[in-house]
């Protein structure tokens, strides 16, 4: 009962004849009109089997219609089906009452003997033997002959019209979903299921809590309170770029499969979101409180918690991308391999390793030239690009507020020019191509992102639920 089904990478959990009952289980849940089970049995010890046999002809006994495909059933298991049909190469052989099998075959002169497993006799009589082709193939086919012109196949048809049920009519007319439970209850069920599946692997969260703090404690001492002068202000620069890759590579790898339609793929998308929520915006809190003061950014709390709210909404468009790929992909291991090749164009454009437009500035001369060192037909890429968005907000939100930044340089006896100082926070903004009026509005995107990307995200996962 407490044992782990497994999980998609492969983990061991039940075992293959647990994953079998489970399966037929998990179709019983909806209780469905009519059932096909292809070899419910294969896998299963012969009293497992028994009893899955059972339960189904219990089901079929409720006026349910129960067809299974059955691999050599034990006498047991095959007594109790009522109806039958043999089938050999494409041809029936009998279709009716299983207890009128035996007296079809008796007639034409294969007795099964006393004792014996019925559905091993007709296998034995209807199997093809290799070196025996010619003859068995004619013995085949005298007996699928045989069976057209007895009254057996008089007695299986003509089956009654579905039409003319009116129980039939009554179910097409009140029920207008396949689904037998509402929405919410759904919704709750797998909220509940997720959020237990997430609480039953501590491993995992352990682990995660512990990268997390690593990482943060390593880059915090690399960066280890940066002042704020001219020497400082590239890596401050890379500093909050860092912040925003760490965060979206922790956050992105999310999974998300739907598999046989047992509920609605709404019901389970919102449910794993709510269940994941909470981790995927912990381990960022967790990260952005150590690094943030073990390099010495920007200490007004105003400015914290507004680096916090980016920070989150950085996650959350990093984890919509996650379950984007996941929805559109076939597996786990193509996900894996289609996101780094998405990824690094959006970290180039993100305003650190590339300008979109470079301003030159001296002193308090700004240049009039601008140009930009992107194709033309690159440009439009950094709009979608939270990684953008997200650097443009923490450097305003850093700099902003700077009203001085001291000028340590000291020209040389030779030299003629004097190297150039950044005097404050606003020129630190003009030189990255950064617009200090745009802070709220890369807020608003990358909330807008965020809900655009997870929308597209359901959609994708929408689709392939059609196609099962």
């Amino acid at each position: 009962m407490n044992t782990k089904i497994g999980a998609p990478d492969g983990e061991k959990g039940i075992s293959g004849g647990e994953k079998k009952r489970l399966a037929v289980a998990s179709e019983l849940l909806t209780n469905p009109s009519i059932l096909f089970c292809d070899e419910p049995t294969s896998g299963l010890d012969s009293y497992m089997a028994l009893n899955v046999v059972e339960v189904l002809r219990d089901m079929a006994q409720t006026g349910r219609t129960i067809v299974c495909t059955i691999h050599q059933p034990s006498s047991e298991v095959f007594a109790l089906f009522t109806q039958l049909l043999l089938m050999a190469d494409g041809r029936v052989a009998y279709l009716g009452r299983s207890e009128n099998a035996i007296e079809f075959f008796s007639t034409l002169g294969l007795q099964c003997p006393n004792n014996y497993n019925p559905s091993d006799f007709y296998i034995k009589q209807l199997s093809i033997i290799p070196g025996n082709e010619i003859e068995s193939k004619q013995k085949l086919n005298n007996i699928c002959d045989r069976y057209l012109e007895s009254t057996y196949s008089k007695l299986a048809l003509p089956l009654p019209a579905i039409e003319n049920n009116d129980n039939f009519k009554i179910q097409t007319k009140t029920s207008n979903s396949i689904y037998k439970t509402n929405w919410f209850v759904q919704f709750w069920a797998l909220l509940w299921r997720a959020t237990l599946a997430a609480i039953r692997e501590p491993m995992l969260t352990t682990v995660r809590l512990g990268q997390t703090v690593i990482l943060a404690v390593v880059f915090g001492l690399i960066y280890w309170q940066l002042d704020v002068n001219q020497a400082g202000i590239m890596d401050i620069n890379g500093a909050l770029f860092l912040l925003i890759a760490n965060i979206t590579f922790q956050n992105i790898f999310g999974v998300v499969t739907h598999n046989n339609g047992m509920y609605r793929v709404s019901a389970y998308f919102l449910s794993k979101i709510l269940a994941e929520l909470p981790s995927f915006m912990f381990n960022p809190l967790l990260y952005l409180s150590i690094f943030y003061w073990m390099v010495g950014l920007n200490s007004g709390i105003k400015e914290f918690f507004i680096c916090v709210a980016i920070c989150l909404l950085v996650a959350d468009t990093a984890c919509s991308f996650g379950y984007l790929v996941s929805c559109m992909s076939s597996g786990i291991t193509m996900a894996l391999t289609i996101t780094p090749t998405i990824i690094m164009p959006m970290m180039i454009f993100g305003g650190f390793f590339l300008n979109n437009e470079l301003i030159l500035i001296f002193n308090d001369c700004m240049y009039d030239r601008t140009y930009s060192s992107v194709p033309v037909y690159f440009v439009w890429f950094k709009y979608i690009s939270w990684f953008y968005y997200g650097n443009e907000a923490l450097s305003i939100n850093q700099w902003k507020s700077i009203d001085h930044i001291d000028c340590e340089f000291k020209m040389p006896t030779n030299q003629t020019i004097m190297t150039p100082c950044i005097p404050n926070g606003k020129v630190v903004i003009e030189t990255l191509n950064f617009n200090e009026d745009h802070l709220i509005r890369n807020i608003l995107l990358l909330a807008v992102l965020s809900f655009v990307v997870r929308f597209l995200a359901f959609i994708a996962l929408w689709i392939r639920s059609l196609k099962r």
